[in-house]
This record gives structure tokens, sequence and C-alpha cells, in this order.
């Protein structure tokens, strides 16, 4: 039997390696063979390195009994280096690899051995300098040497000169990082713009809420400053790398809107904050909007109050004492001043109204009493009537205990407060007022958001995540960020594009006249000048994304008709009544209105999904209605690739053609062979518009089209809208889609659908004006 993976850690982490009975040492000069026939193809570059690092580790042995052995790092290291270059990740083929590395260690460590084989341990040494091993940044990403672990070299005094050569190095080292980037995209399973789930199924919300936000007593807290400014934090999830040495900063007061490609990583930024695993200080209190709240019997008043969870504890503390306080008042009425139990009861009492002084105090800070006033104001603004204010929370829908949930976050207005695409819940009254009130939120505010209307109303500042980096647009919305990152990609492409012309004007001036006799001195001078020049790397490629919708064939109208139609779910209760509509192939036509007021049910009485309880649609015969759901998720299959799920929904096509059918809607790639389930949220919205036109539609109708789509992929959705040759109504909340597809706008609300005479603009300001006359915006 070989060394098992258990028996190999606990031989690695020992003091000295132990030689093995059963384990037959290998002599340095025979390791390199070993490792080619365990390896085929191996590179001799790694291999060479492999046993000079072992050898070296060897060498820098501490014999000190509370020092750990080199080789334990570099035996871990390069047995994990070994198996990244195999591309063989078994635990065969690990224990395999193991069993090699010991059995050559075991000779290195050998007291036995040949004296020459190993050098004599140096001693303990303080640094003459601090070594920040994190800014190391010549260290090997794939050895791991930029963890807890140490540089040797720089850890050494003595200098050691390197026989490796770098530039070979650093290639085998990429293939080996491609090779793991490759193994790792298979089992990525992060879905970018989903909600996540409970961070800890086995906490309430109010246990999660205390150990997360520590309650701070005093006024000290307040005098803390509470900007937040981090630097090289690195984020991964299942093998997929976020960040790397990026740099965080929020200042105070600032509302931030963080944007970035379908799945680069803004949510698991936001999870990671939330729940401190980035270390935020402790007197920053946080909270994040990131699920809808479980259903019970609690009024929805209530559970919005209840969200403040230390509120509700000081509160509940009050009572307690104040009842503690009223029993020894009763029991020191009966006892003379001068009595044992008299002091004993003076003491406590005193004690006692101590605290309740500190909780006054902190319930004062709170604005306690303003708390119910407060909450009700927030929850009118999200649509809550004052009647159903007062329903339980298992009463309502998904979507509206999503709203819920955002109505305890701003009511507990924590100093960070983070948001993962709040307008995806909402219609579009309730992101009008959700803009007016963030706009004064008087603390920090970090949004996630694909909405440019809403980021160009409420952001400050922008953050750009990509590339593993977190870029800072200071004093910017959505629209000015946008502009200046153009013009940085279009300026730093010339730069690159110059420099590497002046590279390759001076490379062929010395590859010319290197071995020259007459131009040799000037061919030195352009060696030199070329080693000068700064590295600048490649600018990234301009992300786009382009959909296409198939032609439409003409149709005499009528197309779709709607006269007088009155729909109901109950005969007692009609949500609709009167309503006429009329679609056709050169209409864009947007719906808006408060949720709740029948827009989806509007459009599934265009698609014949629903029957009307009177009057007349009338469509023509040879019609075909695209129709894309809110929950178009839940039409596909997400244990199958979108190739194969098309060819069993769509058959008649090759999968080429699937493929090529796929990338006209931003699907490349290898993208469409891979498993639905692992797709994030924008890229199943884009398989789901794929299918959609499979059906060669003459209509498409849209229910919450922009939902999951990043900025790119809702500027192409918006061209391809606009290019199509048929008809469409769509149902949106987002504005920029409104204002850049739709000509007519229609209001949904007072159980109706009546054209509205203006832009969306100006149904934003009657809103507005609505809400300010009632009372509803809420004031800090």
């Amino acid at each position: 039997m070989g060394t098992s993976i258990r028996e190999l850690h606990k031989l690695l982490t020992s003091k000295l390696p132990e030689p093995r009975r059963d384990a037959r040492p290998i002599e340095p000069g025979k390791m390199e063979s070993e490792l080619q026939s365990q390896i085929p193809g191996l590179d001799h570059i790694i291999t060479e390195y492999s046993v000079g690092y072992l050898t070296h580790a060897a060498n820098l042995y501490v014999d000190d009994a509370c020092a750990e052995s080199p080789l334990t790092e570099a035996a871990e290291s390069v047995t994990e280096l070994l198996v990244s270059a195999s591309g063989d990740f078994s635990p065969q083929n690990y224990e395999a690899i193991g069993n090699l590395v010991t059995r050559f260690i075991t000779t290195l460590s050998s007291s036995d051995g040949d004296p020459e084989r190993r050098q004599m341990p140096f001693k303990a040494k303080k640094l003459e300098q601090t070594i920040n091993v994190g800014a190391q940044r010549n260290m090997s990403s794939t050895l791991g040497l930029t963890g807890n672990t140490v540089d040797l070299e720089s850890a050494n005094a003595r200098k050691m000169e390197s026989k490796v050569d770098k530039k070979k190095l650093e290639k085998a080292e990429r293939k080996i990082r491609a090779k793991q980037d490759k193994k790792s995209m298979k089992n990525v399973t992060y879905e970018a713009s989903r909600l996540l789930n409970q961070p800890d199924e086995a906490m309430s919300y109010e246990e999660f809420f205390m150990a997360v936000n520590p309650l701070q007593m005093g006024s000290d807290s307040q005098a803390k400053s509470k900007d937040i400014k981090l630097d090289n934090i690195d984020i991964s999830i299942s093998g997929l790398r976020i960040l790397t040495d990026a740099a965080f900063t929020l200042a105070y007061g600032r509302r931030y809107g963080l944007v970035g490609q379908n799945g680069i990583g803004k949510s698991t930024l936001l999870r990671a904050l939330s729940r401190r695993e980035i270390p935020i200080p402790t007197h920053v209190s946080i909270l994040h909007v990131e699920q809808e709240i479980t259903g019970d019997d609690t009024p929805a008043l209530q559970a919005v109050l209840d969200a403040d969870v230390w509120r509700k504890h000081l509160l509940s503390e009050q009572a307690k004492i104040s009842k503690q306080l009223a029993a020894i008042e009763e029991e020191r009425s009966s006892l003379a001043d001068t009595s044992k139990d008299a002091a004993r009861l003076d003491e406590q009492r005193e004690g006692l109204d101590i605290t309740l002084s500190d909780i006054y105090g902190k319930l004062s800070e709170m604005e306690s009493d303003k708390a119910e006033s407060r909450a009700a104001s927030i929850l009118a603004g999200l649509g809550f009537s004052q009647e159903r204010q007062q329903y339980a929370t298992k009463t309502f829908s998904g979507g509206w205990r999503m709203r819920l949930s955002l109505a305890r976050a701003l009511f507990c207005e924590p100093d960070l407060l983070l948001l993962d695409e709040p307008s995806n819940m909402l219609d579009v009254p309730s992101i009008t007022f959700l803009s007016n009130y963030l706009q004064g939120y008087p603390s920090t505010v970090l949004v996630v958001s694909h909405d440019r209307a809403f980021l160009n109303e409420v952001a400050t500042d922008i953050i750009h995540q990509h590339s593993e980096r977190l870029d800072y647009y200071r004093g910017a919305n959505f629209e000015s960020f946008y502009a200046t990152k153009e013009e940085r990609r279009k300026t730093a492409k010339r730069e690159y594009e110059k420099q590497m012309g002046e590279r390759a004007h001076l490379q062929a001036f010395i590859d010319k006249f290197r071995y020259n006799a007459a131009k040799s001195s000037e061919a030195q001078s352009r060696i030199k000048k070329l080693e000068r020049m700064p590295v600048l790397e490649p600018p990234e490629a301009e992300y786009t994304v382009h959909f296409a919708f198939p032609g439409v064939e003409k149709l005499s109208p009528p197309i779709v008709q709607m006269s007088d139609v009155c729909f109901g779910y109950t005969k007692d209760r009609p949500l609709l009544r009167d309503v006429d509509l009329d679609v056709q192939l050169d209409s864009r036509i947007g719906i808006v209105g408060p949720n709740g007021a029948g827009k989806t049910t509007v459009l599934k009485l265009l698609t014949n999904q629903l029957e009307p309880t009177s009057g007349l649609i009338s469509t023509n015969s040879r019609l075909r209605i695209g129709f894309f759901a809110q929950h178009h998720v839940d039409a596909l299959d997400m244990t199958t690739s979108a190739v194969g799920f098309m060819t069993k929904t769509y058959p008649g096509k090759t999968d080429e053609e699937y493929r090529r059918h796929l990338g006209a809607f931003g699907i490349t790639g290898t993208t469409g062979l891979q498993r639905m389930g692992l797709l994030s949220g924008g890229q199943k919205s884009r398989v789901a518009f794929a299918c959609l036109s499979l059906t060669n539609p003459h209509i498409l109708v849209l229910d919450e089209p922009s939902n999951h789509l990043d900025i790119e992929g809702m500027d192409a959705l918006s061209d391809a809208l606009r290019a199509f040759e048929g008809g469409v109504v769509m149902v949106s909340h987002d504005v920029t889609m409104l204002q850049n597809v739709c000509t007519s706008l229609w209001v949904c609300d007072g159980g109706t659908v009546h054209k509205f005479d203006g832009t969306v603009n100006a149904y934003k300001k009657k809103i507005t004006a609505q809400a300010d006359a009632a009372g509803v915006v809420a004031k800090h």
C-alpha cells in the first residue's frame, strides 16, 4: 500500500519526517526520472524546480523543537504543484505523487544520509526589518506562497542565487493556472444575481442580527469614525476568485453604486460584507436585504418594528427593570432605613437605576418614540396601505415579502445598508419612493443595480467591479461613470498600442544590428532602453452583448384588439374593467402601475392564458405571440444545458445551429453546453430570450424583461426590441428601457388601463407629487 493522504499529512506536519519502513528512499539524482515516470510529459522546468525547492528547504531546516520544518510547507506546495501539472486531481494520483515526495524528503531529512547532502541548520535570527508577506509581489501564486507561508528567499538573510529560469517558470505557472481555472469552472455553483439564502439556517434573524451588530452603549461608538478603508482583500467562492488584493473604501454618508457584468461576484461581495467575513469595524452596523421574510401571524407593521432587534431588546429590558424597581420599592417601604436588608435593596436599586438610565439614553438616541410613525411611512411608500399594514405577513406573496424585507432594512437605518438589485422587486411608484428616500439617507449605502435611472438619482459614487479588482469613480453617477470608463479604456488602449509599436521598432533594430561591430553600441543602448520601459498590461477587451430577433412576415390588421374587457379571479371582486387596447406590428407599448393592479393579468389576457369575464379579444388567425414571463427560470430545465434544452423543446436543428443561435444572445463559447443550474441569473434570461425567438413571434409580450440582465445586456435587449419588425408590449419598472423602447405608455391602476399622455419621467413626477401631497415620503 502507498502512503495515504492522512498519513502523508501527518508526516508533513511533524517536526522532522521519519523514514517509513516500507518506503524505499529516492536518491536526489533519481528524483527527476521518477517524476517523469509518474507524470509522463511533465515539463522539465517544473521537475527541476520541484527538486530544487525541496533540497533548498532541507538545507534551511531549523533545528528548534518549537519551529516548523520548512520541509512541511515545501512538501505540501510541491505536491499541489505536481498534482496540478498532471491535470489529474483524483485521490489515487494525489496519493502516488505524495508518496514520491515523501520518499524523497525521507532521504533529504535522514540524519544517516550523506553529510554533504544536508548543510548545518541555521539558527533563528531576528529580521533586520519587517517583511510584509502579503506584499511580496514576486511570489509564486501557484506554489501557495501568498498565503500564511513565508517567502524563503526573502526571509533568509543569506543571498541565494536561483538556478531557475524565471521566465520559463512563469510560463509553466501560467499553464498550470490555466488548467486549474478550467478545472474549477466545472465545479462553480455561484449564481451572482440570485437572492442568497439565510446566512445560517440554525440561527434566527434576531440571533444573526445581534451576532453581526453588537450593541454599542455610551458615547464612544458615536465618536468613532464610520469610514471603511481596507487594503488587499481577497474573496473566492467555489474555486472562483472574485477579488485579488483589492482596495475597499467607503466614506461614511456616501451612496455607492456597485456595477459590473453578470456573474462577476457583486452579490458575493455584499454577502461577505454582511457576514463580516471582510473585517469591518464592529461599531459599524450592517444590514443586507437578501431574502424574503418568513411569513407568520405577525402584522406587517409590527414585523418592521421588530426588525430593529436591539430596540426590541432594550424595550423588553426596560419593562423588566421597571418591574424589578417597583418590587424593590414595595419591599423597601416596609423596612427601616438602618436595616441590612434596606441597604442591600438600596444597592440593587442604584445598580438598576444606572442600567435603566443607559437604556433610556440608547432608546432616545434611536428615536424610539418615533419608530411606529416612521415604519408606517416607509411601508406606505413601498405600496402598503394602512389596511394592508395590519395584515399578517403570511398572507403576502413572495414579492410583497421582499418589500417587507426592504422596509425592515430602511427602518433599522444601519451605518452600512447593502441592497442587491432592489428594483427587481418593486414597481415604478415604489422605485420612485425608494430613490427619494435614499437620497436623504444619513448613513452609507452600497447598492448593486443595473437600473441606470435609479443609479443616476441615488449614487454619489460608482464602484466598478471587474478583473478581480474594484475601480472607484468618486462624485459620479452612472452616466458620468460610463463616459469616464470609456475614455479610460480608450486612453489605455492608445498607450498600450503606442508602446507596443515602440517596442517592436527597438526590437527590430536590436535583432538587425546586435552582432554588427559598428552598430553594437547603439544596439546595446536600445536594449537598455527596452529594459527600462514600463511593462503595460494589455487593455481589457471591450465587453459587448448583441441580441437579435428573427424577421416577421406581414399580417393584415387587426393583430390583437381588446374591447371592453373585464376580468376577475372571483365574480364578486373584479380586477379589471372596460379595458380597450390595440396592438399592431409597429406597436411599442409600455405598461406601468403599482404592483397588484393587474399588469401581469393584462399580459395573460393578451396571450390567451386567461379568458375575460366579459368583453372581446380578437386576434389574427395566423398570429404567433412570444411571451417572456417574469419568472422565466421556472420554464427552464436546470439539470440540462441550454443546447440540450433547445434540442428537446424546439427540435429540428443541429447542436451547432443552436450554439450559433445562443451566440446571438450573448451565450458564447462553451456556456451553452454547461448545466443551466450553474449559469448566472442574467445568463438564464438570455437563454430564455433565445428560446423565445425560436418561436418566430409576430408580437413580443414581455413581463419584467430587464430583471437580472446587466447593463450591457439591457442595452442589447433595447437595441434588439427597437429593431424588431413586430409589435412589443412590455411591463417593466426600468425607466431607461421604457424610455429607449416604448413610444406609448399605459397606466394600469384603479381597476382599468388607460393611456398616459406624457413620458415616463412625467409619470414619475406625478407619482412623487401625489406622495408628497399625502405625506408619504419619509423625512429624516
